[in-house]
């Protein structure tokens, strides 16, 4: 017995040994590598795009089981060469990126440019910043991209675009990245001309069918569908009196025999409760169980939509028997677009610390990406794409390690010489810098009291006629003689009643609810003290103050970094830290003054007086759509950015 176990294990270890190297692993050593020589060794029993580093005498060992997984490993190795030996393996068997990029170029709450893919050139011509884009993505562990906007148009699916995908496939697919588009339910109707797109249909789900059959001639690998329906005006199975269940079914049905799966969006906000933060939940978690098994429901992290600060979606707590994953922002719709400093780590393992990781099935992260020089718009806003992605691999990686590999990475000139205190210095404004924004913008739990349409800027006085109410910032800070915020108490939505115990009653009471999330769940008196012994108009002043203070000092932290960094990546940040400054305290003064009409109590000491007066505030209308970002030329030009510089003493 023992003998043939010897015989066995020899006769694996020939195997191994006789396995190709892994080629594309192979050529980005060499491409990055200037250390010890590396072997690969190929492990069977290793999970899949799992790897393990080790030494063995003068070299270095990457052990995986596939080649993706020796990828993931040299890229670990170029990240750190020092923690030797470790295993990794993924928390999330898919993390993919959601680009909301439109077939015309524009991209949806994208400040990086225009879209990455040009469709007009495909597939003919393939941008060398596909690769650049795929390597990117891999170093960092993301294993899938849809390649398009929620809001999808139906030719994504003609031929002719399939086989632009497929080119795009064929790029990616040596890096372990797969392929996925977002489908418009009534695509058989636009494409095709039948006269429905019930999912019950016979003729519908026969079009499906043959429309997964030709995807996958063309692409073996396809991942699958992500589909926004019923949802700001898009098609869904209800407009057919199904269930949403009804549609993804078909539609995981056509894909199944591919390995395909749909992910359904469960942003959703149909008026059928007064609170739209408790929608998705009524919608969906009657549907548990109900979904076939390559079916994902997608959650965005919190109840509305990707607010600066959420509590989490009850709804990844009440769908036990559906396979469900998180869809962060990675872009920047809600806080100052491209120009802001807003490091979304904290803010992401924030939603880990309520929904265990192990809970969900994927992860997605809307795209900040572009085709600006950076990919990113904001070169700062590179360290969110690495963020999303590393947690994504780790969601128990800390906020600073994250930071840390990506400064070093990334700003830094090489073999500069930066002392402790101004590197600790830079550290702490990426840290810092998303609680900065809450601050600022909409601290003690305050949400969507941004400026209509694009989302740049305060609007708490937001009135359009024949505008849904929630849509306006009124329905949601509740502001009155009496005090401030949302009451989703027993009292008022109930919206706490989504929630499990303890928390439900934690969240319940004034006094326990913690006040990172207080005036999402309570209508707050003025005069009512919280735990620093301040009222809660002093408070909000005070955290208003913070807030531009903080991003006040981040100019001159980053001047002090600048002979560390590199001149003209120095200059353009610089450029937008002066603007974010200018913003938080465009931020202070309108909310400030504006909630005060409410409050008509006296700003405390410590607090400064506004620069502009509030009729003057009101009457600034950004000329900026969904597809760009206003620049800070723009900004200067109309409102008062040049008259408040950011102190640097």
């Amino acid at each position: 017995m023992n003998r043939l176990i010897i015989m066995a294990a020899a006769l694996l270890s020939l195997v191994s040994c006789s396995r190709p190297e892994p080629s594309t692993a192979r050529r980005e050593l060499d491409r990055l590598w200037k250390g010890s020589p590396v072997e690969f060794r190929h492990t069977p029993e290793m999970k899949a795009e799992a790897f393990g580093i080790e030494r063995e005498g003068h070299k270095f060992v990457i052990s995986s089981a596939d080649d993706t997984g020796a990828l993931y490993g040299v890229y670990s190795l170029l990240r750190d060469s020092m923690q030797i030996p470790r295993e990794e393996s993924p928390a999330f068997p898919l993390r993919l990126l959601n680009h909301w990029d439109n077939l015309d170029g524009t991209v949806e709450r994208g400040y990086a440019g225009h879209s990455l893919w040009d469709w007009d050139a495909l597939p003919d011509s393939v941008s060398p910043r596909y690769l650049d884009y795929a390597r990117e993505n891999a170093r960092i562990g993301i294993n899938g991209t849809v390649l398009n906007n929620v809001n999808a148009s139906p030719q994504i699916l003609s031929h002719d675009y399939l086989v632009k995908v497929a080119r795009l496939a064929d790029v990616f697919r040596p890096y372990g990245i797969k392929v996925y588009l977002s489908v418009n339910f009534a695509s058989p109707m636009v494409l095709d001309s039948l006269p429905t797109a019930d999912p019950l249909a016979a003729e519908v789900t026969d079009w499906w069918k043959n429309k997964a059959d030709e995807i996958y001639s063309l692409i073996p690998d396809f991942g699958g569908f992500l589909v926004k329906a019923n949802s700001e005006g898009q098609p869904g199975p209800m407009d057919f009196g199904r269930s949403h269940a009804d549609g993804a079914n078909m539609l995981a049905r056509a894909l199944k025999p591919h390995g395909g799966i749909v992910m359904w969006r469960a942003f959703v906000y149909s008026p059928i409760d007064a609170d739209r933060a408790k929608q998705a939940y009524m919608e969906f978690q009657p549907l548990d169980g109900k979904f076939d098994p390559n079916v994902i429901i997608q959650i965005k992290n919190g109840p509305i939509d990707f607010q600066p600060r959420e509590p989490y979606s009850p709804l990844f707590g009440a769908m036990p028997q559906t396979d469900r994953m998180v869809e962060f922002q990675v872009t920047q719709e809600y806080l100052g677009h491209a120009n802001h400093l807003a490091f979304l780590a904290p803010m992401w393992t924030e939603f880990f610390e309520y929904v265990k990781p192990s809970s969900l099935t994927a992860i997605a992260g809307v795209a900040n990406i572009g085709d600006s020089d950076n990919m990113t718009g904001n070169p700062l806003a590179g360290a969110n794409w690495h963020a999303f992605g590393r947690l994504a691999w780790d969601p128990q990686l800390s906020p600073a390690r994250i930071a840390r590999e990506w400064i070093d990475a990334n700003l830094l000139i090489p073999g500069s010489n930066i002392p402790d205190s101004i590197y600790s210095g830079l550290l702490d404004m990426f840290l810092t810098s998303r609680e900065a924004v809450v601050d600022y913008m909409m601290p003690l739990g305050l949400h969507h009291i941004f400026a209509f349409g694009h989302h740049y800027g305060p609007e708490p006085w937001c009135d359009i006629p024949g505008a849904r109410p929630d849509w306006l910032p009124k329905y949601y800070h509740c502001a009155d003689r009496q005090g401030l915020g949302f009451n989703r108490t027993t009292s008022g939505s109930n919206a706490v009643e989504q929630y499990p115990e303890p928390l439900r009653s934690q969240l319940n009471d004034i006094d326990t609810c913690p006040e990172e999330f207080l005036l999402w769940f309570h209508h707050v008196p003025w005069t009512h003290r919280l735990k620093s012994g301040h009222t809660l108009w002093d408070e909000l002043c005070y955290r208003y103050e913070r807030g531009v203070s903080t991003a006040e000092d981040y100019c001159r932290r980053w001047e002090e970094a600048r002979p560390y960094i590199r001149p003209e990546l120095h200059a353009d940040v610089a450029e937008r830290l002066r603007t974010q400054a200018a913003d938080a305290r465009w931020w202070k003064d309108a909310c400030l003054q504006y909630f005060r009409e409410y409050s008509r109590l006296p700003y405390p000491t410590g607090v400064t007086a506004p620069v502009q007066p509030l009729e003057q505030l009101k009457r600034i209308n950004l000329p900026i759509t969904n597809f760009e970002s206003p620049t800070p030329a723009l900004l200067d030009s109309v409102r008062y950015h040049k008259s408040t510089p950011c102190r640097t003493s």
